[in-house]
């Protein structure tokens, strides 16, 4: 949706090109604390399907776009839809403790009456086991070894005990899952996110390029065009990484998942190859999952956690993400204040021009990557005070973001909803602008929102970069060096 009015975000101070998901839950369900995260940095609202109702998400999402607005911050929301994720029941008194050597009983139910016992609403992984299978509850943190097996249920011995909740994730990791791709929770969940406006849609426990495929036409049946980010957590779909990335529109490492399915010796290197397939392809990567964990109960993140959002950032992720730290912690701001000050940190001491040198080609379209790895080395060797692609669809920009310029990048687009998908995009700080007709009032538009946002002033170089004419993807021709006028 195109629009005839402007709007200019207030970039962040110092500038930051990593951008932060952050997920809404109970610690940040009101407007101070979500004021207080969108102030802190937050770039992107996760909106976690797996918990909460529609009721409760469409006043988060009416809270974000408001306070968004008189911020004059430039916030996108993304939907994360459950998936088929397998997951216990309801258990007796809502928990249970695993005691390391004791036994349990495993049934196929929906809820529990005995304080022994575990219900699985999944049919079908109790008639899969097998004694001898090892069961993985709430991300890895518990085992089970099955000892007996039948139809009617399981008998597990606890290798790795603690306290399961109620609905939290079992996985017998290696079973190839029968499940659909898209449930249908997450079918009335899609139509909510339409409904509400959202920005991105997050689809859980990808396989294969299908799955994107059947979401992106559940979307048109809907009547919307909302970019897909698939969420890698499964082996199967680290083998099939390409072919996904292609599918999507953003990828995320979901760490969470991907570390009980896979050796945790390996999730590093599936990181790192993710990230680097996805940036090679112009789609924006989110890195996810216990980031800064133990801020969920310290005021302080340990080493080891800042070393990891420092070497994703370093590896080229786009995006790093929040979960729990802001969902349920009891330090939510201060942990999106520890994100940006490791990024801003990072940053400093991120190398541009190795990067640019060395990101490939992008086969599919030689011209486009040509222009806009001439618009960073122009921007650079002239010391520009910004890049700033002008763009109907964001694919300028995302091109210009791969090669992870150390100048500034500010989009320009009369689009709304690409205004948006900026809030993904590493670098990318994006102006709404009106419509623009030729070359001239591009330049002229650009001018302006370069001054409006505080990235350039009257005399200072920017680098423009567009399609001529104007209007179609994959049509990026343009590099032309302009002296900022300073016009009104």
């Amino acid at each position: 949706m195109a629009v005839s009015t402007c709007r200019y975000f207030v970039p962040p101070a110092p500038w930051r090109r990593t951008k932060i998901v952050c997920t809404l839950g109970p610690a940040t369900a009101s407007e101070e604390m979500i004021r207080r995260l969108i102030r802190a940095g937050m770039d992107v609202a996760r909106i976690n399907f797996s918990h909460g109702d529609h009721t409760t998400h469409a006043s988060a999402v009416q809270m974000v776009r408001a306070i968004a607005q008189e911020e004059r911050r430039n916030v996108a929301i993304m939907g994360d839809l459950q998936g088929p994720k397998l997951r216990v029941g309801e258990l007796a008194g809502g928990q249970m403790h695993l005691q390391e050597g004791g036994h349990v009983r495993l049934v196929a139910a929906a809820s529990a009456e005995q304080g022994d016992t575990i219900p699985i609403p999944h049919q079908e992984l109790i008639q899969h086991l097998r004694p001898g299978d090892v069961l993985l509850l709430d991300d890895g943190l518990m085992s089970l070894r099955v000892e007996e097996a039948g139809p009617a249920g399981a008998v597990g011995e606890v290798l790795a005990g603690g306290t399961l909740l109620s609905h939290k994730g079992i996985s017998l990791p290696g079973a190839a899952s029968s499940l659909p791709a898209i449930t249908p929770k997450d079918r009335a969940d899609l139509a909510f996110a339409v409904q509400q406006g959202f920005d991105f849609i997050a689809l859980s426990f990808v396989r294969r390029a299908e799955d994107v495929q059947e979401l992106r036409r559940l979307l048109a049946e809907l009547g919307a065009d909302i970019p897909i980010v698939a969420k890698i957590e499964k082996r199967e779909a680290v083998e099939n990484i390409q072919e996904i990335i292609q599918a999507a529109d953003a990828v995320m490492v979901a760490r969470g998942d991907l570390g009980v399915e896979a050796p945790a010796e390996e999730v590093p290197l599936y990181q790192k190859r993710i990230i680097q397939l996805a940036r090679l392809a112009a789609k924006p990567v989110i890195t996810a999952t216990q980031m800064l964990e133990s801020m969920i109960h310290n005021p302080r993140p340990t080493r080891a956690e800042a070393s990891d959002v420092a070497n994703a950032i370093l590896d080229g992720t786009d995006a790093v993400m929040l979960s729990g730290e802001t969902a349920v912690g009891k330090y939510p701001v201060e942990a999106v204040e520890m994100m940006v000050r490791i990024a801003l940190a990072t940053e400093r001491a991120f190398p541009y021009e190795r990067e640019l040198e060395r990101v490939g080609p992008l086969p599919a379209d030689g011209i486009t990557d040509a222009v806009t790895q001439a618009t960073c080395e122009i921007a650079q060797e002239l010391s520009a005070r910004a890049i700033i692609p002008s763009t109907m669809s964001g694919y300028t920009a995302r091109m210009v973001s791969r090669h992870r310029p150390a100048t500034p990048i500010l989009v320009c687009t009369p689009s709304e909803k690409v205004c948006r998908q900026m809030a993904l995009v590493w670098g990318a700080h994006a102006a709404l602008v009106p419509e623009y007709q030729g070359t001239d009032e591009m330049i002229r538009t650009a001018d302006r929102a370069a001054v409006a946002c505080g990235m350039a002033k009257a005399g200072d170089l920017v680098v423009i970069t567009a399609g001529i004419p104007s209007g179609g993807r994959g049509k990026t021709n343009m590099v032309y060096v302009h002296r900022v006028m300073g016009e009104a």
